[in-house]
């Protein structure tokens, strides 16, 4: 049997952006998803900007507004209705998106599974699941069997990612082991759908209150969401339950009269993260490699993101450009961002899931100002600090910024989708451009690279003349994640930069070292 060049384990938004993603670059792919229907509920209901301009790399820009809506403020209050905190979504961030956007997860999949369609070198399976994984001749012979009459069949592919979740079989069945930091909590999840439009001061509202630590934020257009804590003197079964939903909602004048209840589940919150994320030509992404607390909102994000950073690997890599060692990069790259924002998710936690009042009273009292919180921004992610990065610059691993640029067409469009999403030199200084000799420019475009001159014409806000200045470069070098790979502050280091990138991708074990590199993102 002719093999796959990859096999994508569930069609949740992480395996269809990487099927998506991985078909765009014409690769044959599988995607094996044992749910023979999409998941008709939400889950997941917060992205941000950089996930948006994953998104785009789909060709979903066009959607985005469709089906998600902007937060400008995320309020933390406390018991009393103090203002304790207040966090300021920019309009549009450095991606060229909001840096806070709501959602409802199923309009979402049924996008990225109609992106993953398109794709003639797609094939999407419902309806079966993974029995057997056997990592042999350089690459991987699944067993896979239908879900409902338990026929087996086998094909074979060069990879295999598991993106099935946090029960995930392909984990298992590598016997890849969990690090748990053992910080749980349980938290009643609601989802209503509003039958008249209702504005919400802020958009989203973290209610630190001891007596029911409360999450109430936007599901997506028409949606919200209200998120109650489990008190320690409740059992799961009296918390999940509609009534009890709809009697928590009454103190936000929600009624069955003013909305209807989609859905009402305990979820148990978890941090962990398993402890290899690749074993051979299997490897692990999303849920099926990482668990956090949903309080920054990046569980799904972090997910997408191991979807974009593995995506470009497994390129060069099923092309025959890079080694396969290059992948062990994807997970040095990934681990150390993920624990940090675990880390970070995990701190937001215990501020907020605090439910004896005097250690409240003492919190409160820590945020106290006299005229109230000042407006913060979103603080950044981690960026990446080792791996495919030029080592020793400080704007290495930092997410590159997208802004729009003047193509004769109208609106401007985003620099993206007039250059694609794969590997750029970016600059705004023309003598750039001539600096780069013909065999570089030819080895470079050969890896799908684009030489983007971005001048004051088309740099229809200033967001590169702007952010080029800010850094003291004349150019960069743009990973296919949107990651700076490293910069140049002159025409005459523009090769050096070149050359460091060839030689990290020929031979990058090299850069496969735990050193600290660039900085948040």
């Amino acid at each position: 049997m002719e093999p796959w060049d990859v096999a994508v384990v569930g069609l949740g938004p992480v395996g269809g952006v990487l099927a998506t993603l991985l078909g765009g670059r014409g690769h044959r792919v599988v995607v094996l998803e044992r749910h023979e229907a999409p998941y008709p509920l939400p889950r997941a209901v917060h992205f941000d900007g950089e996930v948006a301009r994953i998104l785009q790399s789909c060709g979903l820009g066009d959607d985005l507004a469709e089906i998600s809506e902007p937060a400008d403020v995320y309020e933390w209050r406390s018991g009393t209705g103090a203002v304790l905190l207040r966090f300021g979504g920019r309009p549009i961030g450095p991606s060229g998106w909001p840096d806070t956007n709501m959602f409802g997860q199923p309009a979402l999949e049924a996008r990225i599974e109609a992106a993953a369609r398109r794709h003639p070198n797609v094939e999407i399976r419902r309806g079966v699941s993974v029995a057997g994984l056997a990592d042999e001749d350089g690459g991987v012979v699944l067993t896979v069997e239908s879900t409902t009459g338990g026929d087996r069949d086998q094909l074979r592919a060069r990879y295999v990612v598991g993106c099935d979740g946090a029960n995930s079989t392909v984990r298992e069945l590598i016997g890849t082991p969990v690090t748990d930091l053992g910080f749980f909590y349980d938290w009643l999840i609601v989802d209503v759908v509003l039958h008249e439009p209702r504005v919400f001061d802020p958009t989203n509202l973290q209610v630190c209150d001891p007596t029911r630590p409360t999450t109430v934020v936007s599901g997506g257009p028409g949606r919200r969401r209200w998120e109650f804590m489990r008190l320690p003197d409740e059992t799961v079964e009296d918390l999940d339950d509609a009534a009890k939903a709809w009697s928590l909602l009454e103190a936000w004048d929600v009624t069955p009269e003013t909305a209807t209840l989609e859905r009402h589940a305990v979820y148990r919150f978890h941090a962990r993260w398993a402890d290899r994320w690749r074993r051979g030509h299997v490897l692990l992404a999303g849920d099926a490699a990482h668990l956090m607390p949903p309080f920054a909102g990046q569980g799904m994000c972090s997910g997408l993101r191991d979807a974009a950073n593995l995506a470009w690997k497994l390129d060069l890599v099923l092309r025959g450009r890079s080694p396969d060692a290059l992948l062990d990069a994807y997970e040095l790259e990934r681990e150390q961002n993920v624990r940090a924002v675990i880390d970070f998710s995990m701190s937001l936690g215990k501020v907020i899931c605090v439910t004896d009042e005097a250690e409240a009273a003492e919190r409160d009292a820590l945020f106290a100002t006299p005229d109230g919180p000042e407006l913060q921004p979103v603080p950044p992610l981690p960026g990446i600090t080792t791996g495919i990065v030029a080592a020793g610059d400080p704007l290495a691993g930092q997410l590159v910024v997208q802004g729009r640029v003047a193509d004769g067409a109208d609106p401007p469009p985003l620099l993206d989708d007039v250059v694609g999403a794969g590997w750029l030199l970016m600059t705004v200084d023309p003598t750039v451009v001539a600096a780069v000799p013909d065999d570089l420019r030819t080895w470079f475009e050969d890896e799908g690279g684009t030489l983007v001159l971005v001048d004051d014409a088309a740099d229809v806000d200033g967001t590169y003349r702007d952010w080029f200045s800010a850094n003291g470069v004349a150019a960069v070098v743009q990973r296919p994640d949107f990651a700076a790979f490293g910069s140049a502050a002159g025409p005459g280091e523009v090769v050096a930069l070149i050359e460091s990138l060839r030689a990290a991708l020929r031979d990058p074990a090299h850069l496969l070292s735990p050193t600290p590199t660039g900085g948040p993102r």
